[in-house]
């Protein structure tokens, strides 16, 4: 496939390739596959600054990524190709590669259950508390054998027997802040700096937002505190936005400071673009020279794979354009391409996930596979990219509906009594508050309510999460990633779930 021309076969094939690109599967893919399409982007990259703490971003926008590569035992050791990557935009401290990362917050048995937080966490101390003894117990092999003994009324219960820690804590002799300072003297006289990680905080507690609001305020409380104590035990707390808005937001001088230091996981467009060629170019062999041939360059690293240098958004333009041609249709007026697919993925604050990103261009190859009709070195038909979209939001949608927000479905149903966007803010909060919709969850699933109840904090509440956009003339309407997934239509706009027959035989395809 490294002749000039290429055949409608050879393209068949390379459209087969990039109908998997790893959408949504970081948490499943080997450590050799979740290195190849990693992309770390030197913005994000300050997050590995010790003074910084709290590292936010949206839904979808790498954090669990970031924090699988340098906290997570099954990235193998990641974490050094990213650190070689690091110098030329990071102000690093020297010994930062002999450095130890703590998974503060694991999965499994190492920490309690909901139930025993539920018991226990009645007020934001004692969260501060209950950090403290976690951090003890996650630190045990770490601190001096004999003064780790000393401690077994903490470290010997199981997790969930939270009640026991919390006693076994009241009947110490030793303190516990005084074995870290301990550990963090004998850090400073060997050079070496160890953080602990604390990621997927929105599970905390289960759907009980009172409880998850208490837990993550008192980690951020802990770690105010601390931060200023410890220069070699150091934390990274990986937030999702609105947690950080609207649970970790304090008063305090100490919480201040980590706020201001803290690091943003936004993408620029150049960034998303250099996201998508990366996971091109490290899919398959033939995809790769397919990149090279729209004069992408790259780097090489061993753990890492293919390295696009795409530092603007005019470097990828060709691959864009010898993937889905220049226009959305048959000229200008239709739209240009590489505008096109950012127009429409922008949620309603005006990020582009990186995730849906990747998916519409999976998508709409997996719905040109049955197309003969391109001429080569063509991939993608704009027809395609455009019926991969409604399908984007549906998984968008379902996805949010599933984890992060499961009264998802009570805002879709409440909206579909008026499926015509946009509303006006009367409008749309006596939709909210319709007596008329039972529940918030998915039919079958255990009911949850959502964080603000009353309509008019709800509306501010998913305008504040991108789910709803505020247009300049006061009313309120959906982007296209929740749309169509929320079964909603633009007024003048095409019934959702009328495609054309050509969609349809693509999809049967």
């Amino acid at each position: 496939m490294t002749t000039r021309y290429l055949t409608k076969a050879a393209c068949a094939s390379l459209r087969a390739d990039l109908r998997d690109l790893g959408y949504g599967q970081a948490e499943s893919e080997t450590p050799t596959l979740f290195g190849r399409r990693l992309h770390p982007v030197p913005q994000h990259l300050r997050a590995l600054d010790p003074t910084v703490v709290l590292v936010v971003g949206a839904r979808g926008t790498g954090k669990s990524e970031l924090f699988r590569a340098f906290f997570r035992e099954d990235a193998e050791g990641l974490g050094p190709a990213i650190l070689d990557r690091v110098a030329d935009y990071v102000r690093i401290a020297p010994g930062f590669e002999r450095s130890t990362w703590i998974n503060g917050f694991p999965a499994g048995i190492d920490f309690p259950d909901s139930d025993a937080l539920r018991r226990a966490i009645d007020t934001e101390e004692r969260a501060k508390e209950l950090w403290r003894l976690m951090l003890l117990r996650r630190l045990r092999d770490h601190l001096d054998p004999e003064r780790s003994a000393r401690f077994g009324p903490v470290l010997k219960p199981l997790a969930a027997d939270l009640g026991e820690v919390f006693q076994g804590a009241s009947v110490l002799t030793a303190n516990p802040t005084a074995a870290l300072d301990e550990l963090e003297i004998r850090l400073e006289r060997e050079g070496r700096r160890l953080f602990v990680g604390y990621d997927e905080l929105d599970t905390l507690g289960g759907f009980d937002w009172e409880l998850n609001s208490r837990l993550v305020r008192g980690l951020v409380a802990f770690w105010s505190d601390y931060s200023r104590r410890w220069r070699r035990v150091r934390a990274k707390v990986f937030l999702r936005s609105d947690l950080f808005r609207r649970h970790a937001g304090m008063a305090t001088a100490d919480f201040a400071k980590l706020a201001a230091n803290r690091v943003e996981l936004n993408w620029p467009d150049a960034a998303i673009l250099g996201m998508l060629v990366k996971r091109i170019a490290n899919t398959s062999a033939g995809l790769a020279e397919y990149c090279r041939k729209a004069r992408i360059e790259f780097d090489r690293d061993e753990r890492l794979g293919l390295i696009p240098r795409v530092d603007s958004p005019e470097q990828a333009r060709p691959l864009l354009e010898r993937m889905a041609g220049e226009f959305m249709g048959a000229n200008r007026k239709k739209g240009l391409v590489r505008n096109w697919v950012f127009d429409h993925l922008r949620d309603g604050v005006g990020a582009v996930s990186p995730r849906n990103f990747v998916r519409l261009f999976e998508l709409a190859a997996g719905k040109e596979s049955a197309n003969q009709e391109l001429r080569p070195p063509r991939l993608l038909h704009p027809t395609a990219l455009r019926q991969a979209l409604e399908d984007v939001s549906e998984d968008h949608v379902r996805q949010g509906a599933t984890s992060e927000w499961p009264w998802l479905d009570g805002v879709r149903r409440r909206l579909r009594l008026d499926p015509l966007a946009p509303w006006t803010r009367r409008q749309i909060i006596e939709l909210l508050g319709s007596d008329d919709v039972d529940g918030w969850a998915a039919a079958g699933a255990e009911d949850v309510r959502p964080p603000e109840e009353d309509p008019a904090a709800l509306l501010e509440y998913l305008v504040e999460l991108g789910i709803l956009r505020r247009r300049a003339d006061d009313r309120l309407d959906v982007p296209d990633p929740y749309l169509y997934g929320l079964g909603l239509r633009r007024k003048g706009g095409v019934k959702v779930g009328r495609r054309s027959k050509r969609a349809r035989s693509v999809n049967r395809a």
